[in-house]
């Protein structure tokens, strides 16, 4: 008999009958398991270490039974379980079940075969979907239980550093009869009832849904799996109902994001890979029809040497389409802070793995979770031959929501990629209904494209899809009400997009990412390493480059650079290098540094080595010479220190040309002296014929002047070198976010420990000295030094830091009045606003005060006279109205609560300068590649230094006189490659 039904109380009449709280005792999710059966035996045996199968199945296990806990964090806890399955139970499917707060792994016949992760819905492994007698019932399987979380093991919070005395417990392991109806059952009340919450009541479909449900759940008697078929084909009947031809068409992917490192270290993340895509396989073998793509070439080569067998599975089903490697990447980098060097070398490690191990390299660019985008990477990606782009991360903005989609990105070169944004805002969707209506309904580009993307599978600690994740989406195939969703590949994504794309906007420069601004600054001792091993890397390469020129014997050691740089690219993971992570993974990117630095001086030593014997022939009545060496590409002329046959350390001033070499016999004499001078006052005032500087005893840098024009660089009134400590407390994501409200904190450091005092005299190089207590226990020692014939004053800086929740910047106030400052990124620069007009500008002003990233350098110009501020390890910067301030030490809590505590050295430098970067007087200048190779820029400026492109104008460009800009350039890598 029809009835009249009230909305509210037919849908949760659904939902009890779904519930896994209330009414389990005659509801449908109370008869999903059937049976169930103990263990026959349960054994183990614990251990620090992550040790592999072969040696875990020899050690001596003991009873171990559930309820048991196990500890503490980052313990592995192996487990012995024999199993042994009733006779009555043929026909039947039969799962073990095993639930536990660590992440386990389940070994069948010594193979990994699946991940065990509460948090990752994936409680169960099938023993068999039907048992047959002729089956064993009896046998072992092993478990490995890492004593860590999906995210780790923070203490009261996911991002809190680990609880070192962390418990984790084993609930649940038995057998139980699996009732395969009751759970498709369940997958269809599900969808439907999802489609009528989420469809609205204006909508006809969500009471049909809603209707369909209702009677399903009249026509189920849950004692009597007879009536399930019949309930089915109500569903069915809703199910089948097709979509328009119009409708939107959602493209799914199976999908795990695995952090390299994060709340947890390198090596357990060799473990997150096994787990995650040993899981994926069994789907696949399962679920033909499943893609999966997969990023990061370092997983995989861990799994590759940890885990050959599973690798083996592995290549097997990317040769059948189903596994797709995306990325072209070694490593899932951060997309601010590596140098345009590294960022080429992940790609070409990246690639060169792909192609050796699977035949074919990457056509899209995966990168779904760093903290913004350089406007440097189209013209990277389209020269390591990637057209397409996606990621997700701008979803997290601040401020401002961006505008598309589905776009065109375009560099500062005017390479452009296609980049895709998936329109649900994550890389982890689970295939329910709400999360393919929010794909449609958030798309910022309809009517321009009908289709995105859709990447389900639990991410970030892996996990990856699950099986109810693809029942959901067959259900929702093609459906009317909901978008069709269908299993795609990258390629099937891009290549309709591609035919779509004809009415795309493009976006120019960088996708500056409104959050976690803070990343620039955190885990300084990480930044100051890879800023160090990029440098020590590219010394290596020339200088055996050189030797391999020069000494025919000399191997050039291409194995060892391999290993280092990928040490190197490993480090730039989008949560090590911008210091988002626990102190396990910085003791760990540490001593990857230390390695590289060793091993990289050792390489450079022999380079050298190879030289001396070739161009340091001994001969009768000859002075004694030095071999002097200049990794860069342009003439030198500056001070170094060099030792002479005593023994001691004296001070040079040479000049050795373009990435070449040089035998100095007697140094130059400089044009001027640097001269050193106190006043009456405790001011010390020095002057190189470059520049002058006036410093008071605070060490305030209060006159900065070109000797030639008399250009003060110091506003009348102001204090440059000005040290300000800020309260630093944002919302939640402690390590990476600095919130606006700071800015109100602000307190300049003035407390005076050592007055300045004149360090070196003069002569080559003079300096000053002087010391400052900053906040209530942390101090700061300072040198400023001049070197003859240079144009900046260099702040050779000691720290040591002792504060929590503080940020300590140096402030340089400058008689410049410009609306944008430039900075330099990888191979060339961006502008961005000092004031704000529109919300754009807004955000990144806003964020600009806080810090924006910038690598060796940014400056403020005018027509006809700038100012730089250079540094040798620092990131993050800003630039308010005529302020230029360099970040230099924060003290965030979580995930590291160690951050930055400790001693810091680092060295900033000031340059004035006449004319501007964009200046048309700075002309064009021609300049050697680090191959040897030639390469002419088009543009002026120091666009003519940093862009490194091929000259576009007929005929070329002609070789320059030095510009200001080509001094800066020398600048910022004047201390950073001296050999």
């Amino acid at each position: 008999m029809a009835a009249l039904k009230h909305r509210r109380t037919a849908l949760e009449r659904v939902e009890k009958f779904l519930s896994d709280t209330y009414f389990t005792d005659c509801n449908l999710r109370g008869r999903l398991f059937g049976d169930r059966c103990p263990l026959a035996s349960l054994s183990c045996f614990q251990t620090p270490r992550r040790i592999p199968y072969d040696e875990a199945v020899r050690q001596e296990f003991r009873p171990a039974q559930v309820g048991d806990s196990f500890g503490p964090t980052w313990q592995t806890c192996w487990f012995k379980v024999e199993l042994s399955i009733p006779p009555e139970w043929a026909g039947r499917e039969v799962h073990f079940v095993w639930e536990s707060d660590g992440e386990g792994m389940v070994w069948r016949d010594a193979q990994p075969i699946q991940g065990l992760t509460k948090e990752g819905e994936k409680n169960s492994y099938i023993l068999t979907r039907t048992l047959k007698k002729s089956e064993p019932h009896s046998l072992t399987l092993y478990v490995e239980l890492a004593c860590n979380g999906l995210f780790g093991a923070g203490k009261g919070s996911m991002i809190a550093p680990p609880d070192p005395d962390r418990r984790f417990t084993l609930s649940k392991a038995e057998l139980v009869v699996f009732n395969r109806d009751v759970y498709e059952l369940l997958v269809d009340l599900e969808v439907l009832l999802d489609m009528a919450r989420l469809l609205g009541e204006e909508s006809q479909r969500s009471f049909q849904a809603l209707y369909t449900a209702n009677q399903m759940v009249n026509v189920c008697d849950v004692a009597d799996p007879s009536t399930f078929p019949a309930a089915r084909g109500l569903a069915a009947a809703v199910f089948g109902q097709r979509n328009g031809e119009s409708q939107h068409t959602v493209h799914a992917l199976g999908h795990c994001h695995i952090d390299s490192a994060w709340l947890w270290p390198y090596e357990e993340t060799i473990r997150k890979c096994a787990r995650s895509w040993a899981t994926v396989l069994g789907l696949m073998e399962c679920n033909p029809e499943l893609i999966f793509a997969c990023s990061q070439a370092q997983q995989l080569e861990w799994v590759r040497s940890w885990y050959p067998g599973l690798y083996a599975r592995i290549q097997d089903f990317v040769a059948k389409g189903q596994f797709v490697p995306v990325g072209g990447t070694w490593v899932e980098m951060d997309g601010n802070l590596p140098s345009g060097e590294s960022m080429v070398r992940q790609f070409l490690q990246g690639q060169r793995f792909f192609q050796q191990q699977f035949g074919h390299t990457c056509s899209e660019f995966w990168l779904p979770d760093t903290f913004g985008y350089s406007a440097q990477l189209p013209q990277l990606m389209r020269g390591c031959g990637i057209r397409r782009f996606l990621t997700q991360k701008l979803s997290w903005n601040l401020v401002n929501s961006f505008p598309h989609h589905t776009f065109f990105w375009e560099g500062i070169d005017g390479s452009r990629v296609l980049t895709h944004f998936p329109p649900g805002d994550s890389y982890g969707m689970q295939g329910r209904v709400e999360e393919v209506l929010k794909t449609v309904k958030n798309n910022k580009d309809k009517g321009r494209v009908n289709h995105s993307a859709f990447l389900f599978g639990f991410g970030d600690g892996g996990g990856g899809p699950t099986q109810k994740m693809l029942d959901r989406m067959k259900r929702m195939n093609d459906t009317d009400g909901l978008p069709r969703v269908q299993i795609s590949t990258p390629d099937q994504l891009f290549s309709v997009l591609e035919q779509e794309s004809s009415q795309l906007c493009t976006w120019v420069g960088e996708l500056f990412l409104e959050l976690h601004n803070g990343t620039y600054t955190t885990q300084a001792q990480i930044k100051k390493g890879n800023r160090e091993c990029e440098r020590i890397l590219h010394d290596v390469e020339v200088l055996s480059s050189l030797a391999v020129a020069q000494a025919s014997a000399f191997q050039y050691p291409a194995s060892q650079l391999q290993h280092l740089w990928r040490l190197l690219l490993l480090n730039q993971f989008h949560d090590v290098l911008p210091g988002s992570c626990i102190q396990l993974v910085v003791e760990d990117a540490l001593q990857y540094y230390t390695e590289i630095r060793r091993a990289g001086a050792r390489l450079q030593e022999e380079a050298v080595q190879a030289l001396c014997r070739e161009l340091l022939q001994p001969q009768a009545g000859s002075a004694q010479s030095s071999l002097v060496l200049n990794t860069l590409p342009w003439e030198r002329t500056e001070v170094i220190c060099r030792t002479g046959p005593d023994g001691r350390d004296t001070l040079a001033l040479v000049t050795v040309p373009s990435m070449g070499y040089a035998l100095v016999r007697e140094p130059l004499l400089p044009p001027q002296p640097v001269t050193v001078r106190k006043q009456e006052d405790g001011s010390i005032t020095m002057e190189n014929g470059v520049i002058s500087v006036c410093l008071d005893m605070m060490g305030h840098l209060t006159s900065l002047q070109l000797v030639g024009s008399q250009r003060e660089s110091v506003p009348a009134g102001c204090y440059a070198n000005q040290f300000a400590l800020f309260d630093d407390v944002p919302l939640y994501w402690d390590a990476w976010d600095v919130m606006d409200y700071h800015l109100e904190t602000r307190k300049p450091v003035r407390r005076l420990l050592k007055p300045l005092e004149v360090s070196l005299a003069g002569g080559l190089r003079g300096s000053a000295s002087f010391s400052l207590q900053v906040g209530e226990g942390s101090s700061l020692t300072q040198e400023v030094i001049l070197d003859a014939s240079c144009p900046y004053l260099r702040f050779l800086t000691q720290v040591e830091w002792k504060e929590a929740h503080k940020f300590l910047k140096v402030e340089f106030p400058v008689r410049v009045r410009s609306t944008n400052a430039t900075y330099e990124i990888q191979f060339g620069h961006l502008q961005r606003p000092t004031h704000w007009n529109t919300s754009w500008d807004w955000a990144r002003f806003e964020l600009s005060l806080l810090q924006v990233w910038a690598h060796k350098w940014v400056d403020l110009s005018e027509h006809g006279f700038g100012v730089a501020l250079l540094n040798d390890c620092k990131y993050g910067a800003s630039a308010h109205g005529n302020v230029l301030s360099l970040s230099l030490l924060r003290a965030p809590k979580s995930p590291d609560a160690t951050a930055d505590i400790g001693h810091h050295q680092f060295t900033y430098a000031v340059m004035p300068h006449l004319g501007c970067w964009c200046d048309p007087a700075c002309l064009r200048l021609e300049f050697p590649s680090p191959c040897g190779a030639s390469k002419l820029c088009p543009v002026p400026g120091l666009e003519c230094l940093f862009c490194q492109l091929p000259c576009r104008r007929a005929g070329g460009c002609q070789a320059a006189v030095t510009s200001w800009s080509s001094q800066l350039q020398r600048a910022t890598c004047r201390w950073s490659s001296r050999v």
